[in-house]
């Protein structure tokens, strides 16, 4: 173990913004990472344990660093503290309309944005549980900017209002932006910043708990249990070991997916559109064309953005395709609905295709997402239709839905803001129409 002091000169304190940097930072390294202050030690990687400390100007951390790299842990937190706590000329408030808010958003949106002044994120919140659509998008007049999520919608009609209302930017707190009309924002001047990569980690590894839930038939052996039925019957399961894993789509949640496979002993294979030889390389996996995929693979996992038209994505899994897989193959779609044609993989799985279907994402599960609809009657049946299945789990779009995940989502959604509101470059979270 390594470790270092810093002592805090601004007047602030140990506002949010380096506290969220710094938790960020620390997220990604191999040592764990630990600040020490007036008797109370936190974990660096968890932004609402640092500002538990309540350190102010005059505050001397003790950071510790145990694990791998120790010396480059502590580097880097100590970069990060000289970068974010020096003294910054104030910038306007950005007046932000929240669309959606969950009480977990608020867990992290509202610790981030209590201050005002040098260095901090500048940014004032208004939380709105309702989504964003035609109907309610006036409730964003008198704002800079809206926050939206992936069950919020942003077509051209949506964009007009907002430009009407005087918002100059939309935020999506996600990575995917399929939702939000590009062309329509760049005609009206409003710039469009999504989150293009929070925890790819929270996101496979939900991917492997949801097919081996399907696999095993976990999501009935529990309730069989709790009726007191300690039977076995219909719940058979397949080994992962020593078969075939097909990844389609080896972006950063793609490779985590990889690992995790090969981690149980899974051949890999894959397929994506722009192939990363280093993966190659690397020894992780082979790139297969999708045809080869669909006929080897015992396990095929989704992890593709959703691109309309000719040559794109949408309906990437068709009855085609189905046609081409094992009848015991496994899917697991985490990324986009519109992935898989849902008419298709229902029809297959009345003629017992599959022997396990997992989805967190699917067609027709707009309406239902982040929502409590247990006494309601679902205007739409794909979801019972779907859940009526024994060899298929469904879970609503909480692929992404761990702490580490929702912390970055937050610090990386209001890095964009104060970009945006000091006139900065947005980088790569900035979407462009083509």
């Amino acid at each position: 173990m390594k470790e270092m002091t810093f002592t805090i000169t601004n007047p602030l304190g140990m506002h949010a913004r380096p506290a969220a940097l710094v938790a960020q930072a620390c997220v990604g390294l191999p040592s764990q990472v630990m600040i020490d202050y007036n008797g109370k030690t936190v974990n660096a990687s968890n932004v609402l344990q640092i500002l538990s400390l309540h350190a102010t100007k005059g505050a001397v951390l003790r950071i510790t660093a145990e694990g791998g790299d120790e010396d480059t842990a502590l580097q880097t937190v100590r970069k990060v503290l000289c970068d974010t706590l020096q003294d910054r000329e104030n910038q306007s408030i950005l007046k932000i309309a929240f669309f959606g808010t969950k009480d977990y958003d608020w867990l992290f949106f509202h610790e981030l944005t209590k201050e005002s002044g040098e260095g901090t994120y500048n940014c004032e919140i208004h939380f709105l549980q309702t989504r964003l659509t035609h109907e309610t998008a006036d409730l964003a007049k008198g704002f800079d900017a809206v926050c939206i999520f992936v069950n919020d919608e942003c077509p051209r009609c949506v964009v007009e209002k907002l430009h009407a209302c005087g918002v100059r930017l939309i935020l999506l707190r996600c990575a995917g932006f399929n939702n939000v009309d590009l062309k329509a924002a760049k005609e009206f001047g409003i710039k469009v910043a999504r989150v293009p990569a929070y925890s790819p980690y929270a996101v496979a590894e939900h991917a492997m708990a949801i097919i081996m839930t399907a696999n095993r038939r976990l999501h009935k052996a529990v309730n069989m249990v709790r009726d007191n039925n300690f039977a076995l019957s219909g719940l058979l399961g397949v080994d992962l070991h020593n078969k075939v894993a097909g990844i389609m789509g080896t972006g950063k949640i793609g490779q985590c997916m990889a690992r995790i496979c090969k981690g149980f002993g899974m051949t890999v294979i894959a397929w994506d559109a722009y192939p990363n030889q280093g993966l190659v390389d690397e020894g992780l996996l082979t790139y297969v064309t999708k045809d080869e995929l669909f006929e080897r693979a015992d396990l095929i996992s989704l992890h593709a953005p959703l691109i309309m038209g000719e040559g794109g994505t949408y309906h990437l899994i068709d009855a085609n395709a189905i046609a081409k897989m094992k009848n015991t193959a496994m899917l697991v779609n985490t990324a986009r609905g519109a992935l898989i044609d849902t008419e298709a993989l229902i029809d297959a799985l009345k003629h017992k295709k599959f022997q396990a279907v997992a989805l967190d994402v699917y067609e027709g599960e707009d309406e239902n997402v982040y929502t409590d609809r247990s006494f309601d009657f679902l205007n739409e049946d794909v979801t019972a239709r779907l859940q009526m299945f024994p060899n298929v789990v469904l879970t609503s779009h909480q692929a992404f839905f761990t702490r580490e995940a929702l912390q970055a989502i937050a610090v990386e959604t209001l890095e964009n803001a104060r970009n945006f509101n000091e006139g900065k470059p947005l980088g790569w979270a900035e979407c462009k129409a083509d």
